[in-house]
């Protein structure tokens, strides 16, 4: 059986609908959506549903496995049918026969392999390399992509009559960032499925669990469970802040979040001295933590010390600028304007693209786009 599909947001109910639906019958399904965010735990739960669910699901990475040995791979081969062929070679297939065929990526496959692809799907037979003598199969299809393939068939690089074979029922599946109320209960799902013994599960606090949604996951739910594995690894049975997990174990771009939208002052001040490449160990910004220690820590961390001045200091004259403390000014406001500075740079770099300023800065899209409605930047293209 599959993994359960974990997701309470309108369009994953009425995906998950869908696939009821559409299970018991023997329809090929096309299943579009972006890469990690779950197309092939959505065709093993339709197989699971199907009539076929006692029979095999075999599923194939199209663009993963080189051109030259995707035939062999999916129709099989013969003794001495070419270099290297020892043996007969069941292809995968012959190896779904009653069951269902998965081709994840099939926008990836090269368009002699869709015209070979086609004619199993239309007669129901496969012929192996070397051989003459067709082979029934009984098969459902099930295939997935990340890519448009409509534009792929305008662009001559996918077959319109392929297309048309595999998408008698389309399902789409939504980007992790378009039903972020589900990253909680992803979070508590993969905690335990990573926990080492029930003791061990990771938790996240109330201002964690926020940075998360907030945070637009390019790599979808399969980011997700990675960073949780990551954490389990690292954190075992502990309830976690995010101030408790160093910047580099964090997505980029979650620790400004942690700053803009929680307003983690500690989170905030460790992920700028890092991007502007201030990695002395020597040099420690210590920041208040009310909840730890108490109004001792609060009371001493009023205090600046002349290294922190000195290094702020020297800040202020790698950028350019007037020597701060004669202008009053602390340590936050002038990252914050050294922040302005290379954000402007970058996009004058850039020609005012803000998708090539954003992969420049290593910064989410939407969080640079934020930064620069912040700060009233200029973004003139050349």
């Amino acid at each position: 059986m599959s993994e359960t599909i974990i997701g309470n947001s309108s369009a994953t109910q009425d995906l998950l609908a869908l696939m009821a639906a559409i299970a018991p019958t023997e329809a090929s399904v096309l299943i579009t959506g972006e890469s990690g965010a779950g197309k092939e735990l959505v065709a093993q739960g339709i197989h699971d549903k199907s009539n076929r669910s006692t029979q095999p699901f075999i599923a194939v990475n199209c663009g993963a496995i080189p051109a030259e040995l995707l035939e062999s791979e999916l129709f099989g081969h013969k003794k001495g049918s070419f270099t290297g062929a020892i043996s007969d070679h069941i292809g995968r297939v012959q190896s779904a026969d009653t069951g269902t065929l998965f081709l994840d990526e099939i926008g990836d496959m090269p368009m002699a392999m869709q015209v070979k692809l086609l004619r199993v799907l239309q007669e129901k037979v496969v012929v192996p390399v070397g051989s003459n003598k067709p082979i029934k199969v009984d098969i459902r299809v099930v295939a997935a992509t990340h890519r448009n393939l409509e534009e792929e068939i305008k662009e001559g690089r996918f077959r319109a009559d392929l297309y048309y074979r595999i998408n008698v029922v389309p399902l789409c599946v939504a980007p992790l960032q378009e039903r972020r109320e589900e990253v909680p209960a992803l979070v508590e799902h993969f905690a335990k499925s990573f926990a080492a013994q029930k003791n061990s599960v990771v938790t996240l606090d109330s201002k964690f669990l926020r940075v998360m949604q907030a945070y637009d996951w390019p790599g979808n739910v399969r980011e997700l469970s990675n960073m949780m594995h990551r954490l389990s690894v690292l954190h075992p049975g502990q309830r976690l802040s995010i101030r408790d997990v160093s910047p580099t174990m964090l997505p980029v771009g979650m620790t400004e979040l942690a700053s803009d939208i929680v307003g983690d002052s500690a989170v905030s001040e460790q992920s700028s001295l890092q991007d502007i490449m201030f990695q002395d160990d020597t040099v420690k910004t210590q920041t208040p933590d009310v909840d730890r220690a108490g109004p001792v820590a609060t009371s001493a961390a009023t205090e600046v010390s002349e290294e922190d001045r000195e290094f702020e200091a020297i800040i202020m004259r790698a950028q350019g600028f007037d020597d701060f403390r004669q202008q009053g000014q602390s340590l936050k406001g002038i990252l914050s304007d050294v922040e302005q500075d290379i954000i402007q740079r970058a996009l004058t770099e850039t020609d005012g693209n803000v998708s090539r300023c954003a992969k420049l800065l290593r910064m989410q899209r939407t969080t640079l786009i934020e930064r620069i409605k912040k700060y009233d930047l200029k973004v003139v293209a050349a």
